[in-house]
């Protein structure tokens, strides 16, 4: 499917709802609650919350294994009630767990996922995929024999072997390395590069704010945010100025102006203020007044850390 001047998201989703049947004496839960939002084709979109929000409950929903109460959802234009088969064939997801089995080798494990899919012998294309992971050394070892990074690039290359437009990556660098992890971000780029459009969820919300080009934030079942990334972060408010003092502090300054003002060595604090009230420059001068000389300087600006947990603390 070509994309044209305005084409269709990849993902629609509309007032979702998903609510689990009661069990024993515990209530049903509202996993979801009226979720809406597109997911443009051709982008590295995330989907963050925190733990319980309703995440994988929505990416099992995209996957089939689980049955929403009501709403409406579509994987690259295909409705998943009234169009089954071409939308499972649309995506790929990649789950947190590493599930498969251990005496098959890479190739094996790409031949039978793909003849899951019901793809021809003649349109399989294990070699290409494993060359695409940077597994084809392994192509004949023992799946059990694989790293722990290996498995997780097969389990990529398990996702593709129907070659679909839209890849679901849940939490695929959880626990692993920085070097493994800057490896599977490579990885991933290439592939979008290559067209693909890649949904994330991720705990690690720098890893979000630098690979996605736009962010879903869901937090008790409701969507909270969704935004492209940069205007996302602009959200905050607060900056951090760190100042390094001619003299110890055994409390830091303080001021009613200050979001917060805290002591983080014997001569160095930090200092909080709201950007569209004040600058830099007024938060040294009023550290000035109270008999300090600045001896250095240095600011942060808030980024996706500081938003999500502003928006996801906020009460229901």
């Amino acid at each position: 499917m070509s994309a044209s001047e305005n084409p269709a998201p990849a993902i629609r989703i509309q007032d979702l709802v998903k609510r689990y049947a009661p069990t024993g004496k515990s209530a049903g839960k509202l996993a979801l609650d009226g979720v809406s939002f597109d997911v443009p084709q051709g982008q590295i979109f995330g989907l963050l919350g925190p733990n319980g929000a309703g995440k994988s409950t929505l990416i099992n929903t995209l996957a089939g294994l689980v049955m929403k109460t009501s709403g409406t959802v579509e994987i690259w234009g295909h409705d998943i009630d009234r169009d089954v088969r071409n939308a499972k064939a649309s995506i790929g997801i990649v789950p947190q767990e590493i599930v498969f089995d251990p005496f098959f080798t890479p190739a094996e494990v790409l031949e039978i996922q793909a003849g899951l899919y019901g793809v021809p012998k003649s349109m399989r294309r294990t070699m290409e995929l494993l060359r695409a992971v940077h597994l084809s050394d392994k192509a004949d070892a023992y799946a059990r024999s694989l790293s722990g990074g290996m498995k997780r690039r097969l389990l990529i290359a398990k996702a593709m072997v129907h070659a679909p437009p839209v890849l679901v990556l849940d939490e695929p660098t959880a626990g692993v390395d920085v070097e493994l992890r800057r490896q599977l971000w490579e990885l991933v780029g290439e592939m979008n590069r290559d067209g693909v459009t890649v949904v994330l969820t991720t705990h690690y919300l720098e890893e979000a704010e630098e690979l996605c080009d736009r962010i879903a934030i869901i937090n008790h079942g409701k969507l909270i945010a969704n935004k492209p990334t940069r205007e996302l972060v602009d959200m905050a408010r607060e900056k951090i100025v760190v100042l390094t003092l001619d003299r110890d502090v055994d409390v830091a300054p303080q001021h009613p102006v200050f979001l917060k003002s805290v002591a983080l060595g014997e001569r160095q604090v930090e200092i909080g203020y709201d950007k569209d009230k004040m600058n830099a420059g007024e938060v040294m001068s009023l550290v000035q007044r109270q008999g300090y000389a600045i001896v250095d300087v240095s600011t942060r600006e808030a980024d996706l850390e500081d938003v999500f947990v502003t928006l996801t603390s906020q009460p229901r």
